[in-house]
C-alpha cells in the first residue's frame, strides 16, 4: 500500500510538467521551424548579403505563412525573433522571442502559396521599438526590401537607410520583399508557453532572463556560424 501510495505521488507531481511540455510543443516547433528555414536561406547561392547580416542587430523569421492566413477575423503569421545579446547588442546572439506578422498587404503578395520570411533589424532604434510595441512597417520604422547578392553594394540610399529589412522565398524563388502596412508584435502568450513564465520580448531579447531553449539550437547555431559579431559602426550602437 505504502509503495502504492509512493507511485501515485511521483505521478500526481509530474502530471503539471507533461502538461507542460505538451501545452508548449507547437512554440517549439515554430522555433525549430525557424532554423530549419533560415539555415536553407543563408546556404541559396543569391541569398541575404552578408555585410547586412554582419550589420543587423536582430533577425525575424517567419516561417510558411499562408496567404489565407491574412484578411477577415484578424488571423496572423507567426515566428521567431532573436537578438544580438547585451545592452548595445555587441554580444553573441540570445534567446528568441515569439513575435506575430500582422495584416497589410501581405495577403496580395503571397499568391495562395506557404511563404518564408525574413527580415533584418539594422539598427538600435528599430530594435527596441519591436521590444515595446506593436511595429507598423513603413510608419512607426522605416522598411525595405532587401537586396540580394554576395554583398549590398550598389544598393538604393532608401535600402541603406532602412530600419527593417525583408525577404521571402517561395515557390523555390528568393527575393526582397516590401512589407509595408503591416505590423510586427511580440506574442506574449505564445512567449510564456515557450518559457513557462511571463517575459516580455525586451526581457528575453535583450536583457539575458531566459535561458536559449534547446528547439533554438540550431536558429542560433546558424547565426553564429553565418554573422558571429555585430560589424555596425560602434557609434550606431551607443
Amino acid at each position: 500500500m505504502r509503495r502504492l501510495s509512493t507511485i501515485l505521488l511521483v505521478c500526481i507531481s509530474l502530471c503539471p510538467r507533461a502538461i507542460f511540455a505538451k501545452d508548449n510543443e507547437k512554440e517549439q516547433d515554430r522555433v525549430e521551424t525557424a532554423g530549419t528555414v533560415l539555415k536553407e536561406i543563408v546556404n541559396i547561392p543569391d541569398n541575404i548579403p552578408k555585410d547586412l547580416m554582419d550589420r543587423a542587430e536582430c533577425v525575424i523569421v517567419m516561417p510558411q505563412v499562408l496567404k489565407f492566413a491574412f484578411g477577415v477575423g484578424g488571423s496572423y503569421g507567426r515566428g521567431v525573433m532573436t537578438c544580438r545579446s547585451g545592452e548595445h547588442f555587441t554580444g553573441p546572439w540570445g534567446s528568441p522571442a515569439l513575435f506575430a506578422l500582422e495584416g497589410g498587404n501581405i495577403g496580395f503578395q503571397l499568391g495562395g502559396e506557404a511563404t518564408d520570411f525574413v527580415l533584418l533589424v539594422m539598427n538600435p532604434k528599430g530594435a527596441k521599438s519591436l521590444m515595446g510595441s506593436k511595429v507598423k512597417l513603413g510608419a512607426d520604422a522605416s522598411a525595405a526590401a532587401g537586396p540580394k547578392g554576395r554583398s549590398a553594394e550598389g544598393a538604393t540610399d532608401v535600402v541603406m537607410k532602412a530600419e527593417i529589412l525583408s525577404y521571402s522565398r517561395a515557390r523555390g524563388l528568393f527575393a526582397g520583399i516590401s512589407l509595408e502596412g503591416s505590423t510586427l508584435r511580440s506574442d506574449n502568450r505564445a512567449n510564456e508557453k515557450l518559457y513557462g513564465r511571463k517575459l516580455s520580448a525586451k526581457q528575453i531579447l535583450q536583457q539575458g532572463e531566459a535561458a536559449t531553449p534547446s528547439c533554438a539550437h540550431m536558429l542560433i547555431a546558424v547565426l553564429d556560424k553565418y554573422s558571429p559579431r555585430n560589424l555596425s559602426d560602434p557609434k550606431s550602437l551607443q
